[in-house]
């Protein structure tokens, strides 16, 4: 399965470390240009135990890439992981969703054929239904379901998280973006 991944930070790199971990073609994919060099190099920006080996396996394996591209990760993905930063507004608290709807409507303007829209971000409940309502507008002719895949990795042990989670949620309506969800994580209920 082909993943593209919005976002390179925290929640991000785990993530598309350990989706190619699992066999995925992934490609992470960050407007950073900084982030995306210092990824090629080899250089990690976060420290989380793991994490430098399972980035260097898969990327010899050529599973796992970074690029400041958008345009050309979208179109060959079967799954678009939205994992943008979602800071608390200054004055109510709230998450600030621009990034995320920054990312939907240019995930919008890439699609090429089904694909499946996932929030991974740490968003409030009703972000996917506006998540869907962007890309519907955005391309009416888009053929795509929007899925929300929260995280709960916890900072020191994300990498072990992911490979064993005791749990993994997924929201979504279609049978054909379930079948597609279910395809991302096969590898959890396999073992």
């Amino acid at each position: 399965m082909r993943i593209a991944m919005i976002g390179t930070g925290y929640v991000g790199l785990v993530s598309g470390a350990c989706l190619s971990e699992f066999g995925h073609d992934v490609i992470c994919v960050d407007k950073d240009a900084g982030k995306i060099d210092a990824l090629k190099a080899g250089k990690m920006p976060i420290f989380e135990p793991g994490l430098d080996d399972v980035v260097t396996t898969n990327v010899k394996a050529k599973r796992l890439s970074f690029s400041q591209d958008l345009e050309a990760a979208v179109p060959q993905a079967d799954a678009v992981f939205i994992a943008v930063g979602t800071p608390s507004r200054r004055g109510d608290g709230h998450a600030d969703l621009s990034y995320v709807f920054a990312a939907a409507e240019e995930i919008a303007q890439n699609l090429n054929g089904y694909t499946v829209i996932v929030t991974k971000s740490t968003v409030p409940v009703g972000t996917s239904r506006k998540v869907e309502e962007i890309v519907g507008k955005t391309r009416r002719d888009a053929e795509f379901d929007v899925a929300s895949n929260p995280e709960f990795l916890r900072e020191g042990s994300a990498i072990e998280d992911f490979r064993r989670p005791d749990r993994v949620v997924v929201g979504a309506e279609s049978d054909r973006a379930k079948a597609v969800m279910k395809e991302v994580y096969r590898p959890l209920y396999l073992n």
